[in-house]
Parts: C-alpha cells; sequence; structure tokens
C-alpha cells in the first residue's frame, strides 16, 4: 500500500493525516464528517469558534459543497488550483461545526499534486496547518508539533514546502482577508473586478 492508500484509507475511517500542500503541511481529516472534524480541532487545540477550511480536488467538485457566484467562479477559474483560500456559501452537506456555524467556508483547491489526488479520492478533507493552535506552521515534517504525529494516523513527507500561508479572499466584499502567496496579483485582480476594498 502507498501513501496515497494509506492516507486515503486513514481518512475514509474518521481518522486523520498530515499531507504536504503548496503552501504548508495540512491537516486532513473528512471535511463532512462531524466527528473527524471534531478530532482536528482537538489535535490542533483550535477554538470552536474559528473555522477550519475544506479542500477539494478541482473547482467543478466544489460545487457538492459550495454555491459559487458568477465573481467567485471567475475568480476560482484564475486562481484555483493554488495557494488561495476562497470564502463562498456552503452546501447543507458541509457540517456546522467546520465553520463554526457560520453560512460560509474556505475553500481550497491546492496546486499540489498529492493533496489533490487525496481530496479525489476521499472527497472534501479539512484544510488546515498541521501544527497546534498559535505555533508555527510546519514547513517540513521534522518541524511537526509532537501532538499532532501522535494524532495522526499518517504522516505524509513530500518534502519542504514553500512555508508561507494561503491567501484568503472573500471576492463578494472584494477583500483579503489574510495576505499570503499571490496577494499581490490577488488584488489586481480585485481592482480590475472594481469591487476591491481595504
Amino acid at each position: 500500500m502507498n501513501e496515497l492508500d494509506r492516507a486515503a484509507a486513514a481518512i475514509e475511517t474518521g481518522k486523520l493525516v498530515v499531507y504536504p500542500t503548496e503552501t504548508v503541511y495540512g491537516l486532513g481529516a473528512d471535511a463532512l464528517d462531524p466527528a473527524a472534524v471534531e478530532a482536528v480541532f482537538a489535535a490542533k487545540r483550535r477554538e470552536r469558534a474559528k473555522p477550519i477550511s475544506l479542500a477539494v480536488a478541482s473547482v467543478a467538485a466544489a460545487s457538492a459543497v459550495v454555491r459559487l457566484s458568477d465573481r467567485e467562479r471567475q475568480f476560482a477559474d484564475r486562481f484555483l488550483p493554488g495557494p488561495v483560500t476562497l470564502l463562498c456559501e456552503r452546501r447543507e452537506s458541509v457540517p456546522d461545526v467546520l465553520v463554526a456555524g457560520r453560512d460560509r467556508v474556505g475553500l481550497r483547491v491546492p496546486d499540489c499534486e498529492f493533496a489533490l489526488s487525496l481530496a479525489e479520492r476521499t472527497g472534501p478533507i479539512t484544510a488546515t496547518s498541521a501544527n497546534v493552535s498559535g505555533r508555527p506552521a510546519a514547513s517540513r515534517v521534522d518541524e511537526l508539533d509532537a501532538e499532532i504525529r501522535e494524532r495522526a494516523a499518517v504522516v505524509v513527507d513530500g518534502g519542504e514546502t514553500p512555508g508561507s500561508a494561503s491567501t484568503v479572499v472573500d471576492v463578494s466584499e472584494g477583500r483579503i482577508l489574510r495576505a499570503g502567496l499571490e496577494a499581490g496579483t490577488i488584488r489586481e485582480w480585485l481592482d480590475r473586478a472594481g469591487h476591491s476594498r481595504p
């Protein structure tokens, strides 16, 4: 059984997986399984009031979990896959615990072959950094917190990642909520779209 098989099998049975992305290492679980999402919060010691994003294998696959406006679809077609988290309206299949009861969820389509393959095999997975909240994110597996290693059924070593966070964007408001990779290019797109706000 290769690493992708092992990671997919773990997620499909409600377990946690550390996986590489084009930003930092992520902590993956079945994003539509409330118990698995709870396990992610517990492993990270993350406040339940702070939502967790989800990752899917393609923009097309996103339609099962989110509703994209025309502008959001244009944005997604331009920037995804990529180091971007797009806030959009969630569908009923997305559990309250993932989004802290909010109507919107952060959507990722990672520009990373392993992460995409994993999400293609399992369906939506959690897309949150594999670290205890408040500690630095890991760009190599040897930087992982011991607590995260202990909670993860599988740790996939994909080598060193860029180490920068994704840029979080609310296209409906024309706003960058967290500047990370490609933030400048995204700001230009929002400016051209005519709805950029500070």
